[in-house]
C-alpha cells in the first residue's frame, strides 16, 4: 500500500492523499497536488519526494514555514505517524512500509535549494558554484576519466538485478566541462536553485531522472521530459539548467 497523508484541521479529517507520485507539492494554488486554500499557506509551500518506500519533506521557501511533530523544519525524512503542521492544518504521514534510507542519507543528498548563507572559500575550490551549477555530492571535482567502453557480459551482471551498476554524470559544457560526479547515493539533486532542478534516483533496476523545480523541464537526448520519472540509459545526454551532462555506467 502506498504511503499517504491525512489532512485535518482542529482534529477533523478533511481528506486523504496517497503518495502515488515521485514528487507532490503542497500549497495554496489549485495546481498543487495537495491544495490548501488558506492565506497562511504559501502558493507553493512544500514538496514531498517519494522514492520507493522513502518520503522526504522539503520547505519551498514558504512564508510561514513548516513544523514536523511540533518542531520547525526546512527538510525532514518522514517516518510513520509524523505530523506535518502548516498553519492550522495538519498532515499525518502514514506508511506501513519499512524505510530503505536513513535521515542522515537524506541530509547528505537531497538539497533542493542552497542555504541562505554559505562559507566563502576560494572560488577555485568550488568550480560548481562559480558556474552557478549546484550539485549535492562533494566529489564533482574529480578529474575526468575516459568514457568507458560499452558494457559487455561480465560475471557481475547477475548482481545488477538487485543493485544497479555504478554510474557517473560528466559535465560536457560550461566552466565545469570534464568534471565528474559519481552517483553513489540513492538520491542526487542537480541544477540551479530557482532556475531548474532535477533529482537522479538510484533504484534496483536502474537510474531515473525526475523534474523537481523550474518552469521548464530538463531534456534527455534533446527530448523534453514530462513530470514522470525517466529511466536513463548508458551515454544519455542530459540538458539541465543550460548545462549538458552525459550519464554513463562505469566500466
Amino acid at each position: 500500500m502506498a504511503a499517504k497523508l491525512i489532512l485535518s484541521m482542529d482534529g477533523a479529517v478533511l481528506k486523504e492523499y496517497p503518495l502515488t507520485k515521485e514528487r507532490m507539492t503542497i500549497g495554496r494554488k489549485p495546481q498543487n497536488d495537495i491544495a490548501i486554500d488558506n492565506l497562511a499557506v504559501s502558493g507553493e509551500h512544500a514538496a514531498i519526494v517519494t522514492i520507493l518506500h522513502d518520503s522526504f519533506l522539503e520547505d519551498l521557501d514558504s512564508t510561514n514555514g513548516l513544523e514536523v511533530n511540533g518542531n520547525p523544519t526546512k527538510k525532514h525524512f518522514l517516518q510513520n505517524n509524523d505530523v506535518i503542521g502548516i498553519g492550522k492544518y495538519k498532515l499525518k504521514y502514514i506508511s506501513d512500509q519499512a524505510p530503505q534510507s536513513t535521515p542522515a542519507d537524506f541530509e547528505k543528498t537531497v538539497v533542493l535549494r542552497s542555504p541562505a548563507k554559505q562559507p566563502a572559500p576560494a572560488a577555485t575550490s568550488k568550480p560548481a558554484d562559480v558556474a552557478g551549477f549546484t550539485q549535492t555530492q562533494s566529489d564533482l571535482n574529480k578529474p575526468a576519466a575516459d568514457a568507458p567502453a560499452e558494457k559487455t557480459g561480465k560475471a557481475e551482471a547477475p548482481q545488477s538485478a538487485a543493485s544497479p551498476q555504478a554510474a557517473v554524470v560528466q559535465v560536457l559544457t560550461g566552466p565545469n566541462a570534464g568534471k565528474e560526479l559519481e552517483l553513489i547515493k540513492n538520491l542526487t539533486t542537480l541544477g540551479k536553485p530557482g532556475v531548474q532542478v532535477a533529482v537522479l534516483t538510484r533504484r534496483p533496476h536502474g537510474f531515473f531522472i525526475t523534474h523537481v523545480e523550474g518552469a521548464t523541464h530538463p531534456a534527455v537526448n534533446g527530448v523534453t521530459l514530462s513530470d514522470q520519472p525517466h529511466q536513463l540509459n548508458d551515454h544519455d545526454v542530459i540538458d539541465l539548467a543550460g548545462v549538458k551532462m552525459e550519464f554513463y555506467f562505469k566500466g
